[in-house]
């Protein structure tokens, strides 16, 4: 019995002993295995033949071409508004009204030169009188009755003109005159209505030495629309009048539209530390699009373009002492989805036009060669 328990012992302690051992044996193998360098996968690139753009975009907004701001003729108060934004107008067609608030020292001004315009007449008529009927009995001669028949005509035209600047003062108009005079403010072009900032009972200031006047309304054409941005000095330079561009308004759910480079600016402004030039361009937008003044818009540009070029991808380039490479799979076999990336070749190239993310391959690689890119990194 005695001995039957000895055996049991022995046994027992051999195999603690054993499940000790493999447990050791087990963290040695699990550090080791850490401590070895994983199995690094690439993305694999192939050189193949496509068209190569090289764009910029340009932020900015529409606005029409022609944008008048129809300001007053006269100092007076809105008396009336016949137009509202929105509608279109013509040329010559009233936009409002206004009432004229004489300015008193003008108004004494043109007051006393109308008294002092019949004080003359009165004068001159009586002179007029008396030369005439000594004209009459041959007393007088003809050249002295002409100078006097002169200077009644003056008298009167005098007195009319002074009548005509008491009711400009008064009124904004003249006596004598037909028109409405500067009382109406009447649009200078065709087009759309913009905005009409005044309301009736506003006073306004007329247009002067000194002063740029009140505007009445803003109209402009709103069939020839401008495309207005900013751009970059670094490609500023590859512009020129008359190269296409593609517009796109978000407002309009990314609608596209065709346009055309006209004007470069020669004078850049300094913007957040960088100088940026301003561009316009003539927009092509159908009569169908309800298009309004102020849209944002993006402006496409090519820059450059290559068709059917050798090319691959630019993140598969690399450049070391002013030399361009790449790493060239020799062993193109086949494991799992992708390919043995691990025997490479560093191939010199010469590249071409990149459009950010391809580049040209001008020498160096054929079609269809493989080149090793970047490390497929799997984030968990």
């Amino acid at each position: 019995m005695s001995t039957n328990k000895i055996a049991m012992k022995t046994i027992s302690k051999w195999l603690l002993l054993a499940l000790l051992l493999a447990g050791v044996i087990a963290t040695f193998y699990s550090l080791w295995k850490r401590q070895q360098p994983k199995p690094v996968n690439y993305e694999v690139h192939k050189a193949e033949r496509r068209d190569l753009q090289k764009q910029t975009i340009v932020t900015g907004k529409v606005e029409p071409r022609d944008e008048v701001a129809v300001k007053a003729q006269i100092q007076g108060i809105v008396a009336e508004i016949y137009k509202e934004a929105g509608q279109t107008i013509k040329v010559g067609e009233a936009i409002a009204k206004i009432k004229v608030v004489p300015d008193m020292q003008s108004l004494s001004n043109a007051e006393s030169r109308v008294r002092l315009a019949e004080y003359s007449l009165q004068n001159v008529m009586q002179v007029f009188t008396r030369d005439s009927a000594l004209y009459s009995k041959k007393i007088l001669s003809r050249e002295d009755y002409d100078k006097s028949l002169l200077q009644l005509k003056q008298a009167r035209e005098e007195l009319k003109s002074a009548n005509d600047n008491l009711s400009i003062v008064r009124e904004g108009v003249a006596a004598s005159s037909k028109e409405a005079g500067n009382t109406i403010v009447r649009s200078s072009i065709n087009g759309t209505i913009l905005e009409v900032p005044v309301k009736v009972g506003n006073s306004v200031q007329q247009v002067g030495a000194f002063s740029e006047g009140t505007t009445i309304a803003t109209v402009a054409d709103m069939t020839d629309m401008l495309f207005v941005g900013n751009i970059d000095e670094t490609d500023v330079g590859k512009l020129h009048e008359g190269m296409p561009m593609n517009l796109i308004i978000g407002a309009l759910n990314d609608c596209q539209f065709r346009a055309k480079l006209e004007y470069i600016s020669p004078k850049g402004t300094e913007s957040n530390g960088a100088m940026m030039f301003e561009i316009k361009g003539a927009a092509e937008i159908p009569d169908s699009v309800a298009i309004r003044s102020g849209y944002s818009a993006n402006a496409e540009i090519v820059l450059q373009s290559r068709t059917n070029v050798l090319s691959i991808a630019e993140a598969a380039v690399h450049t070391q002492n002013d030399s361009t490479f790449v790493e060239l799979l020799t062993d193109t076999t086949k494991i799992g989805d992708g390919y043995n990336t691990q025997n490479i070749e560093k191939r010199l190239v010469r590249t071409g036009m990149s459009d950010g993310i391809n580049i040209e391959i001008t020498e160096g690689l054929k079609e269809g060669d493989l080149v090793r890119g970047n490390p497929i990194t799997n984030i968990k």
